[in-house]
């Protein structure tokens, strides 16, 4: 089922090589972005429904869901060396990019984990996530402050 998904996307990618090649990246990123944002929307609008507004299930299954495909793709596509850029761009970038962007931090956190560079790693961990709450409050305070 994965290998028939993954050759699906890959004859839509061959098909951008006849597109000129400074357009081809933003294309790829493109086309797997709509769908990336319209499943995380659906998926977060199911679990509001079925499960209410008390907790963010749905963006918690988003992100989930996105870093475990993440890693998936980043294992068998990318490692095995399968996949053309222009697929690399339109799943990981496009795709799971817009469906969460947790599945490139997770990614980006074990990349750097994995390189020897551990302290960068945690480093990167735990101020996205606590610099990403206090970025989103000095945010929200700012535009209570505009007219």
């Amino acid at each position: 089922m994965l290998s028939f998904w993954i050759q699906g996307v890959h004859k839509l990618v061959s098909g951008l090589l006849s597109v000129d090649p400074a357009l081809r990246s933003p294309i790829a990123i493109s086309l797997g972005a709509i769908p990336g944002a319209l499943s995380r929307y659906y998926v977060a609008t199911y679990f509001t429904q079925w499960f209410g507004t008390r907790f963010p299930y749905g963006t918690l299954f988003v992100n989930l869901t996105g870093a475990f495909v993440m890693g998936i793709f980043a294992t068998y596509v990318i490692e095995r060396a399968i996949a053309s850029p222009d697929l690399r761009l339109l799943v990981a970038v496009g795709f799971l990019g817009s469906y969460t962007t947790f599945s490139t931090y997770a990614l980006d956190t074990v990349n750097l984990w994995r390189v020897g560079n551990h302290w960068l790693a945690y480093g990167y961990w735990l101020s996205s996530a606590v610099l990403g709450v206090v970025a989103l409050e000095l945010g929200s305070s700012l535009a209570r402050r505009l007219p």
